[in-house]
């Protein structure tokens, strides 16, 4: 497969991945992957490192640490400075340039559309995917006093807390998990809204006051998910990294990126969407919003495992039924 072929489904997995053959035929003698270099971003890398290490022993798997534009920009919400593909970019280039082989992100950050030449190769099995509430003083959102001030940098998530809590009050929240962590210790929030994922992969489980259910606040897409990016043409990592490949998780990743990317969606649109396999059938749930959360739009559809980016799709055409279209429109997306 080309770069120009890739560049037409670069959003999904690459079909190579199905591949059957022994992944002891291609073992490399050194593998480079580019990540953030936040505390978190590291473990992900390490977590993908050791993986790798597992199945080719005598492969040397180095980690590639670096800034991205969306670490450096830290005073602004990032729907108003370029979106998530802030915190990617400089790791494409690494790609790119051969500085790297593969890169490792949070797929919660990873753009609906990939820029050409790029692919995911593989998504690993999810961790929890529920926001947690985390706070010093409270237990849960429902024991939040009317104008608490909570933080988050979620557009998805400052809908949804307004329309199930309009009374608190909502304030942008960026930094790396650590960063957030000591604004809330010094007193600048009631509580903020976090990752569940990310909070127990660092081993901080004991920060979590309440983990949110997926129906009260349902999840950014791919929340939970890591995945690795390559540049398209490396044909020879494709089968390398096929087995750090979760079919399950990367069936629901799929269908909720496709539901995304068919409601133009990003960092400027309040969002979510969830799916779950029960057996060979996906269960999805979705949502778009107002701005304000005032007004928000939630439906449900399940289908068949074999065709997760038609669900989405499917799904997000219901969204735009009960007026999707209208809500976007008044955010500047269509």
């Amino acid at each position: 497969m080309n770069a120009s072929q890739n560049a037409d489904q670069n959003s999904s997995l690459n079909p190579n991945l199905s591949s059957n053959l022994s992944s002891s035929d291609y073992a490399p003698k050194k593998l480079v992957i580019a990540s953030r270099e936040s505390a978190l971003a590291m473990w992900q890398a390490r977590h993908i490192q050791s993986q790798l290490q597992a199945l080719y022993p005598t492969t040397e798997v180095s980690i590639l640490g670096m800034t991205t534009t969306g670490d450096q920009i830290l005073d602004s919400p990032l729907a108003l400075i370029g979106g998530k593909g802030l915190f990617v970019k400089e790791l494409e280039q690494a790609l790119a340039d051969g500085r790297a082989d593969l890169a490792v992100h949070s797929m919660k950050d990873v753009p609906m559309h990939l820029p050409p030449g790029f692919a995911l190769a593989a998504i690993g099995e999810r961790e929890d995917p529920r926001d947690a509430f985390v706070s010093n003083d409270y237990d849960s959102l429902e024991a939040l006093p009317a104008g608490s001030v909570v933080g988050t940098s979620s557009l998805r998530r400052q809908s949804q807390l307004q329309a199930h809590f309009p009374g608190l009050k909502i304030e942008s929240l960026r930094g790396n998990l650590q960063t957030r962590l000591r604004k809330l210790d010094e007193g600048q929030y009631a509580a903020i809204i976090l990752a569940a994922a990310g909070l127990k992969r660092l081993g901080l489980e004991h920060r979590i006051r309440q983990a949110l259910d997926t129906t009260t606040s349902i999840p950014a897409v791919g929340q939970g998910a890591l995945g690795i990016e390559i540049n398209a043409e490396r044909q020879d990592l494709y089968a390398i990294l096929a087995p750090l490949n979760h079919a399950a998780t990367a069936a629901c990743v799929e269908a909720e990126r496709g539901m995304s990317r068919a409601l133009a969606g990003s960092c400027q649109v309040p969002l979510g969407a969830y799916a779950e396999l029960h057996g060979d059938t996906l269960q999805m749930s979705g949502f778009v919003a107002s701005l304000d959360g005032k007004e928000i739009l939630r439906e449900s559809l399940q289908g068949t495992v074999n065709t997760p980016e038609a669900l989405g799709q499917s799904l997000a055409q219901k969204l735009i039924a009960r007026g999707a279209d209208r809500l976007l429109a008044g955010l500047g997306q269509h």
